[in-house]
């Protein structure tokens, strides 16, 4: 008799290889799941909980997060970390840099990569990894380190701080980057970054699959120039304003710049992130059409996907790249389901009030980038995407299994045997609101204040471990550092 220390009982297995949820029970031991079929034994079972008919999804990967970036990393990483818990997200994979913001300071990863770990160890609720960002030479030198020492397996590049900051104009760049002098964050950087992901790349041949560069497309000199336009002509206000600072052209020319020095430099695996646009579409798929040896993915936020410059709560929606018009919208969703988007995130990044507004409320120019929405992302994608014909296995695909295989996390993604025992169970007929009082986040507001959702997240088990319970987070922070590619 096969024992389990739990099993999850009656529900319905969505898995991205499945066209519709299959019932079953799910048998855990050790940490893993040891089965999936319907009516297993739970007489040598330490607990059984009632999954009463929900969909159990696998636990989500969400592959764009950024604790600590406004907050303290470690606060950031324990509070945030419940909100993700919150919208079943069991993994998640944090953007991190030096320089200003996150935690302030410049220098060797040698020196900053084992604060960032420390800070974190001990207090998420889900399993968590870190991509890193070269804003220097002397991290470039470091990338094979960071491969073998730390398991970082994924880096970045933020394509607009040639002339902006985080939240708009910046005059100097490396006072703003803590770089060293003499050195530009520019193209030429970004160059010489993916030639240094290259060559890690032909050092661990057994790790060259999970190793790739994600990049931020805005081009900083189309910014630049149309902020002081928008700000000129002072006709737009609001989110509409910030969108057309920074136009969608400007996200399609540096694709298409970032695509040609991927195939300058041989570097075949890239990640376009957050594509916010039909132009950043349109210019990722004709990039991947003139390139066909490099592997492009695509992603997509849930915010991108569920709010429009006009439906978003006010300018506390500023984020990079912008919302867009609803006509921008609609188009990623043609592309999501054509099947030419590769996975959706959070991109949670939480600002409360009083980082996120200026002196003036109501100038979008004043206010801070980016919101919080992990705890958000599968019930809005679910309710949103099953009304436009989007399947349960694209939906699973889309928030697990795709993320996982991309970013070195074989044992995550999916609800199979021998696999980690993440997995959330999904309530479909669920009418709710979103408000902000309800959100886990320290964020006291959202862009997504009022919007209708049909579907709730009620319980999330991290590793077999029910780390939220009819939408209360419960027991202790026991996330763990996911050294990549995990089973290496």
């Amino acid at each position: 008799m096969t024992h389990y220390d739990l099993i999850v009982q009656n529900v319905r297995v969505v898995s991205h290889d499945a066209p519709e949820p299959v019932p079953a029970d799910i048998g855990i031991a050790e940490g893993k799941i040891v089965a999936v079929a319907a009516g297993l034994d739970t007489a040598d079972a330490a607990e059984v909980v009632g999954g009463v008919g929900k969909l159990a999804f696998p636990g989500v990967v969400d592959a764009h997060q950024h604790w600590g970036i406004y907050n303290p990393l470690d606060v950031d990483t324990e509070v945030e970390s419940r909100a993700a818990a919150q919208g079943g997200v069991t993994t998640g994979l944090n953007y991190m840099r030096t320089g200003q913001y996150y935690l302030n300071k410049g220098g060797p990863y040698a020196e900053v990569f084992p604060e960032v770990l420390g800070l974190s160890e001990g207090n998420a609720f889900i399993d968590y990894a870190f991509h890193l960002a070269p804003m220097s030479k002397e991290h470039i030198d470091e990338i094979p380190m960071l491969v073998e020492r730390h398991g970082v397996t994924s880096f970045k590049i933020f394509m607009f701080y040639g002339s902006h900051g985080l939240h708009g104009r910046s005059s100097d760049q490396s006072k703003f980057l803590m770089t060293p002098e003499g050195e530009r964050y520019d193209i030429a950087h970004f160059e010489f970054v993916m030639r240094g992901i290259q060559k890690a790349r032909e050092q661990f041949p057994d790790k060259a699959e999970a190793i790739s560069l994600s990049l931020h497309c805005e081009t900083a000199e189309i910014m630049a120039a149309y902020t002081k336009l928008v700000e000129e002509d002072g006709t737009l206000t609001g989110l509409e304003a910030y969108s057309a600072s920074r136009p969608p052209h400007s996200e399609g020319l540096a694709i298409s710049i970032a695509s040609y020095l991927a195939h300058e430099t041989g570097l075949p695996k890239i990640n376009l992130l957050h594509l916010s646009s039909a132009k950043a579409v349109a210019a990722a798929l004709l990039m991947a059409k003139t390139f066909p040896h490099i592997d492009f993915r695509r992603e997509v936020t849930i915010g991108h996907l569920v709010a429009d410059i006009h439906t978003a709560s006010g300018i506390g929606g500023k984020v990079n790249p912008p919302l867009r018009p609803r006509e921008d919208v609609e188009a990623l969703w043609e592309h999501l389901l054509a099947g030419e988007l590769d996975w959706v995130v959070s991109d949670h990044a939480c600002c409360r009030d009083e980082q996120k507004f200026g002196a003036d409320r109501d100038d979008v120019f004043l206010a801070k980038s980016g919101f919080g929405g992990a705890e958000y992302l599968l019930p809005a994608l679910v309710s949103e995407g099953r009304k436009r014909g989007l399947g349960w296995d694209r939906i699973a695909a889309l928030t697990a299994w795709n993320p996982a295989q991309r970013y070195g996390l074989p044992s995550k993604g999916a609800i199979k045997e021998g696999l980690d025992a993440d997995l959330c169970l999904l309530d479909d007929d669920r009418p709710w609101t979103i408000r902000a009082t309800d959100s886990l986040s320290a964020q006291e507001y959202t862009p997504f204040e009022g919007f209708e959702l049909s579907a709730a997240v009620t319980d999330t088990f991290v590793r077999g471990m029910r780390v939220l319970t009819d939408g209360v987070v419960t027991g202790e922070p026991r996330g763990r550092y996911l050294h990549r590619p995990t089973g290496s």
